[in-house]
């Protein structure tokens, strides 16, 4: 059968069999129910024309990739383009869910945004789609543009998406550049854009600041009435306001709280149960082995695993015994179920208890008289970061971030907290605030120490080191699988 001939029958077969949407590239372009189409030429390359009121393209065929019942494929080619593009029509068997429908809607309306912004570019290419083979999430647009023989990756978080979505947009960024750099693009790559919903930019600037500044990471804010792009500086917007808790409210946080305390510390062995003040609630948490299980609060303790809401009273000892006791079984490092919920709960708060005891098994050179968690005033509570902070013996600041976990985003998390604490050693805030009473801090800035099981550090941690700030030195320290019962370094780069 002439290919023409072929490639008509195949779309009037998909076009009469119910929802279909048409994909170029893997970006959504419009429901095939709302297009007219038609098939023009004979040969081994026929025509194919697409057009509505909102839409035009013609592209010239070259072959049916894929048929089956749920999608028809076809590689075409339009002019200017070395390589074949992807031309989809998806069958579609349920209706799309509202998000990737406004993310694909945001899509097409970046493109806009973009021809207006950057007229001397072309916009190569422009997909909400994941990319798992790269690691880069779907929550995000991602586009390639081009002026000469300069090409600039980009990537934009679209409206209506999550803080957190927002706040990991850089990790997303730079292994967007890193795919970029090892394409086959002929010509140079260069720089970096960053597109963020208006009041998302802060904290992304200042996680700038802890990279190579040869990047060239341009950040962007989307008006989203206006559909217009500001350029933002991320030296004038990177400087968020942080506090530090101060170091002598928390020791007598903790005085006040140790008659009450001292008790049911004693029930369990040595360093089972630990204190942790949070200081923004004047509460202070006892955790076994980094699970929270009871809490001071001027003056009455209250215990329980969820939410440590029953007070404790002489009728209720027994409970809380009982609860100690089921602890000491099911989140034992030896004990017989690992799948136990209590065993599996809160692992990185486990790692860190275990760590907190000898910092000097991550390494020799940390002063084990002094770790500090939670130290900024805006992280304290159950839900703060989980960073330690603590010195060498020759006085240089050492930031400890612990994952018991794959987690992509443990660099930039890391550099984030480097940023601030170098900005409060630069103003002397620590020994003001009472930390590291009778050393005297080095001017260097703070070593980071990147910690998790050695089989547990995510593919692309390597990757994204590589971007960072000449200043900002990280060793990464891996641990034996069974850091439960101890912590054993099987490797240290």
């Amino acid at each position: 059968m002439e290919f023409a001939i072929e490639l008509e029958a195949s779309l009037r077969e998909f076009a009469s069999s119910g929802s279909v949407e048409v994909r170029e590239n893997g970006g959504r372009l419009a429901p095939l129910a709302g297009l007219s189409w038609e098939v023009r030429g004979v040969g081994e390359k026929p025509l194919l024309h697409i057009w509505s009121e909102k839409c035009n393209l013609t592209r010239r065929v070259l072959a049916i990739t894929d048929h089956s019942d749920d999608r028809l494929a076809l590689a075409v080619e339009r002019f200017g383009r070395a390589k074949p593009d992807r031309l989809e029509f998806i069958r579609l068997d349920f209706e799309r869910p509202a998000r990737q429908l406004n993310r694909e809607e945001f899509c097409a309306r970046l493109k806009q945004v973009l021809a207006q912004q950057f007229p001397d570019e072309t916009v190569v290419s422009l997909s909400v789609s994941a990319d798992l083979e790269h690691s880069i999430s779907g929550n995000y647009a991602r586009a390639l543009l081009r002026r000469g023989s300069i090409h600039t990756p980009l990537l934009a978080v679209p409206h209506g998406e999550s803080a957190d979505t927002a706040a990991n947009s850089l990790t997303f960024a730079l292994l967007l550049l890193e795919r970029t750099r090892h394409s086959s693009l002929r010509g140079t790559i260069s720089g970096l854009r960053l597109i963020l919903p208006k009041n998302a930019i802060r904290g992304i600037a200042q996680r700038v600041a802890a990279l190579d500044p040869s990047i060239g990471i341009e950040l962007y804010e989307l008006d989203p009435t206006l559909d217009t792009l500001e350029k933002i500086d991320p030296r004038q917007a990177g400087n968020l306001d942080t506090w530090l808790v101060p170091h002598r409210e928390s020791e007598a946080l903790l005085d006040r709280a140790r008659p009450a305390l001292g008790p049911l510390v004693a029930m369990v062995p040595p360093m089972t149960l630990t204190v942790h003040p949070a200081h923004q609630s004047r509460e202070v948490w006892l955790r076994f082995r980094g699970l929270p299980v009871a809490r001071w609060d001027d003056g009455r303790v209250y215990f329980g695993i969820s939410d440590a809401s029953q007070e404790l009273t002489p009728s209720s000892l027994p409970a809380l015994k009982k609860l100690l006791n089921n602890l000491e079984t099911h989140r034992h490092p030896l004990a017989s179920d690992a799948r136990h919920a209590l065993y599996r709960a809160q692992p990185e708060r486990w790692l860190e208890s275990i760590v907190r005891a000898d910092v000097t098994r991550i390494d020799a050179l940390l002063d084990p008289r002094f770790v500090y968690a939670q130290v900024f005033a805006d992280a304290g509570g159950e839900h703060g970061i989980l960073d330690l902070l603590t010195v060498t013996h020759t006085g240089r600041l050492a930031i400890i971030e612990l994952k018991a976990s794959e987690h992509i985003q443990l660099p930039l998390q890391a550099a984030d907290y480097w940023v601030r604490i170098r900005r409060h050693a630069e103003q002397r805030d620590f020994h003001r605030y009472g930390y590291f009473p009778g050393v005297e801090l080095q001017p260097a800035p703070p070593l980071v120490y990147l910690v998790a099981p050695a089989l547990r550090f995510h593919p692309t941690t390597g990757v994204l080191l590589r971007y960072f700030n000449s200043d900002l030195e990280v060793v990464r320290v891996g641990l034996a699988e069974s850091w439960r019962c101890g912590i054993r370094v099987v490797m240290r780069q």
